[in-house]
């Protein structure tokens, strides 16, 4: 007995240490500090535990080391576009886009995001329109395909896309393929044997020194891109495996949204997978223009922001970026995302621009794959439906969409959830969109999946079971972390 009550002193003294970390020296988001505290509260020893696993901040270092000289002409070509907006001399394709000059300079100065205007788009809304043309694409590559991705499975079609990658380095084609070590975690390494004998080169981001645990665990690159050639580039909210087909029970029907990209845009991805790569790997790739070849003749006239955040960095680019578009919107707003659990800033935005009179609406899944965050996502819905907005359960499957339309003008389409993880602890990329004709189509997208949805009715939601209500309320206490 006194054992235990010994050992439960140390980790009651260990709680209170940890604590006054939390709330002293770390300085987190004062929600974020006080789930946490709960944990600790509710679950000592358990709590220091899954705070040493999931709690663990980023240090601030500057993980995206670039050597003297790399990517010297980007940051000279980002400094000239940002002089040009400040001096009025930047001019854009679209008319209707002058209005959101001041989004385009956010972007530049908050990310070094350059903006181009000479892309053509594709939009995928389905699995097997998105992998045929993506594998097409593969199929044609000539130089080079960098792949990343935050799932790929040991499954039919992961397998598919590995002999489709062995077949290419086959023939001569530098292949990369990085992944990330918690959403695919469970995958065997002889899984990319093939490949690696192949001449192709596989890396996992954050990988675990130590054997199922990972103190990096929290800290996940989300991020979905495909580039071939440094000319076609990919990104959006799939993955690579069976249940993006449709072929999950569970979840059936698959609802996601995908871009291609051909014009300038491209070297923008290709940027981003560099500085991913180079993070991961041992072998650094060094600077080449042979993966940013040239483009000349471009027909496309789409304006493209590709805009990148993490945990490396304070500023929440997408976020900030989502932010712009509601308050800019005087018409109407539609937003599609499978994790709906926003702090005090989006929430308070998208309440006062339907307080304002804008068509608010926000479309969700009406079937879980995680209960918690399902949960979580239902108590924020209720508080928008206060305030007029309009909220959609989309029920002919699982609705993994990552869109957000305003004003059928701006749009973005990529990685990035409405939740909190997303903006803050993820690493993520979007393609922000500016163009009325690429905006409309995503619109219709919308309204199309309207069809397939379920409006809650403030009723509704006042009625609900008082089960719901509680697991609602104790889920919403944890959103920060989860």
């Amino acid at each position: 007995m006194l054992l235990l009550e010994k050992i439960f002193a140390v980790i009651s003294i260990g709680n209170l240490i940890l604590a006054a970390v939390l709330i002293f020296m770390e300085r987190r988001n004062i929600a974020a500090t006080w789930a946490w505290l709960m944990v600790l509260l509710f679950l000592p020893g358990v709590g220091f535990i899954l705070y040493l696993v999931f709690g663990q901040r980023l240090t601030k270092k500057k993980l995206y080391r670039l050597n003297k000289g790399e990517f010297s002409h980007f940051r000279a070509a980002v400094d000239k576009q940002k002089h040009e907006l400040e001096q009025g001399d930047f001019s854009v394709n679209d008319p209707a886009m002058e209005r959101h000059r001041d989004m385009i300079y956010m972007n530049v100065v908050s990310d070094g995001a350059y903006y181009t205007q000479d892309n053509t788009l594709q939009v995928f809304y389905e699995g097997h329109g998105f992998f045929d043309g993506m594998f097409k694409q593969i199929e044609g590559a000539r130089e080079h395909i960098h792949l990343l991705y935050y799932i790929i499975r040991n499954d039919e079609l992961g397998k598919k896309l590995i002999d489709l990658l062995v077949k290419k380095a086959e023939q001569g084609v530098e292949v990369r393929l990085l992944y990330d070590a918690v959403g695919s975690a469970g995958i065997p390494s002889r899984f990319f044997r093939p490949l690696v004998e192949a001449g192709g080169e596989v890396v996992s981001f954050f990988p675990s020194s130590i054997p199922f645990l990972n103190f990096r665990v929290n800290f996940r690159n989300h991020r979905k891109l495909t580039i071939v050639d440094g000319k076609v580039g990919f990104i959006g909210g799939f993955n690579i495996g069976d249940e993006y087909l449709g072929k999950d029970k569970k979840l059936g029907y698959w609802r996601d949204t995908h871009l291609q990209l051909e014009g300038k845009a491209v070297y923008m991805l290709q940027a981003r997978f560099f500085l991913d790569w180079n993070l991961s790997a041992p072998k650094r790739i060094h600077e080449s223009f042979a993966y940013f070849p040239e483009m000349n003749d471009l027909e496309g006239k789409i304006g493209v922001q590709i805009v990148s955040s993490g945990p490396n960095s304070e500023k929440q680019q997408i976020k900030h970026a989502y932010l712009k578009m509601i308050y800019k919107a005087r018409k109407k707003i539609y937003m599609q995302t499978p994790y709906f659990i926003p702090d005090d800033s989006m929430l308070t935005a998208l309440k006062m621009a339907a307080m304002s009179g804008v068509d608010v609406r926000v479309m969700v899944p009406g079937r879980p794959d995680h209960l918690m965050v399902f949960w979580a996502t239902h108590s924020y819905l209720g508080e928008l439906l206060k305030s007029g907005v309009r909220c959609f359960l989309y029920e002919k499957g699982f609705m993994h969409a990552k869109t957000l339309v305003v004003d059928t003008q701006l749009s973005s389409v990529g990685t990035a959830n409405v939740d909190i993880r997303s903006f803050k602890l993820n690493f993520e990329t979007n393609a922000f969109l500016y163009d009325t004709k690429m905006a409309q189509e995503l619109e219709e997208l919308f309204i199309t999946d309207l069809a397939d949805c379920r409006e809650i009715t403030t009723d509704e939601y006042l009625n609900r079971p008082m089960r719901s209500r509680m697991q609602e309320s104790l889920t919403r206490l944890l959103s920060p972390i989860l």
